[in-house]
């Protein structure tokens, strides 16, 4: 490395040094920062008509990474949400700038007051009990792989974890016997407990049996005994969610992913007039706003609170400040 161009001892200091070593973030977080790097490093290089080799900090400004954020949305299709950890992951990297070389601060300061951008909040997307039930109903559990599928859909359904914690999942952290629960490891590196039902111990504990996996193994492996990836998830989910379309038609309309059973989840829990504050626990939000939107996207358990309200009865006799002649004369009553 060229002692002229600090740029790729600094990118070095800030994965190694900075996120793993002072932060100590998860293997996800430097993946994901990793790959926006990646993006933002080859889009410069291609602005500037020049290789990555050669990109100093001095290249990387503050109109550079706003016209990354640009194509990222507009030409890579990425949601504000994607944006917005793109801009994350850059931002970190220049906060960390700052303190290591005070004569960029200028340039890091633009760059740190790039604004994330505001995103709609919509209401989320969940499954019918009827649907889930459809879906779950898909995979052929003579197979291996389908015994793994219903098993890994049915833990989603359970535990309302996230795809990445349920892809994770090692036979070390479930308790099978009565009464049966999982250590789920959630974001933030936060553990908690969530119930088992019967049934999916069962599942779970028969996929072990068939396929075998040491205690700290991931469980859910592809045919070559490789962990499973989420994108891989997405794609069989597909299928399923296509073939049970055709015995429940609602599923047509809806944009299903593994993350939809995690919704799914969280409203029927809610439906059942489980307190809200127990939905938190069960799903790791870290704020209760997050939970409290689920219970804004019933529309069942609004239905049932609507007639629990009575009909406002119809009045026999017009309001008094009807019956007074002179408006006055009723507000002289008052």
């Amino acid at each position: 490395m060229s002692k002229a161009n600090p740029f790729p001892n600094l990118m070095r200091a800030f994965f190694y040094e900075w996120l793993v070593e002072q932060r100590n973030a998860s293997v996800h977080t430097v993946r994901s920062y990793r790959d926006t790097w990646r993006l933002f490093l080859r889009f410069v290089a291609q602005r500037a008509k020049k290789t990555v080799a050669m990109i100093t900090l001095v290249d990387l400004t503050a109109s550079d990474v706003a016209a990354f954020l640009r194509h990222a949305e507009q030409e890579r299709g990425c949601t504000i949400g994607s944006r917005n950890c793109r801009l994350a992951a850059i931002r970190s990297f220049f906060n960390f700038v700052a303190t290591r070389d005070p004569a960029s601060i200028a340039q890091c300061v633009e760059i740190l007051h790039i604004p994330s951008k505001r995103a709609p909040v919509s209401e989320p997307c969940y499954l019918d009990p009827a649907e889930v039930t459809a879906i779950l109903a898909q995979p052929g559990r003579s197979t291996l792989e389908g015994m793994r599928d219903h098993a890994l859909l049915s833990f989603l359904y359970n535990s309302g974890a996230r795809i990445q914690e349920a892809l994770d999942l090692c036979p070390e952290v479930i308790r099978f016997d009565s009464p049966g629960c999982v250590r789920l490891l959630g974001k933030g590196r936060k553990e908690r407990i969530c119930p088992l039902w019967p049934e999916t111990a069962l599942l779970l504990k028969k996929l072990l049996e068939r396929q075998p996996r040491a205690p700290n193994e991931r469980m859910f492996v592809n045919r070559y005994g490789e962990p499973l990836s989420a994108s891989g998830v997405r794609f069989k989910l597909v299928a399923y969610v296509k073939a049970a379309a055709e015995t429940v038609p609602s599923l047509r309309a809806k944009h299903v992913t593994p993350h939809s059973f995690r919704h799914a989840t969280a409203v029927h829990l809610v439906s059942a007039g489980v307190d809200i504050t127990v939905i938190r626990s069960w799903l790791g939000h870290v704020s209760l706003d997050t939970t409290n939107h689920y219970a804004k996207a019933n529309l069942e358990t609004k239905r049932r609170a609507l007639e629990q309200v009575g009909v406002p009865a119809t009045a026999t006799h017009p309001p008094s400040w009807k019956r007074e002649a002179s408006l006055l004369a009723w507000l002289d009553s008052l």
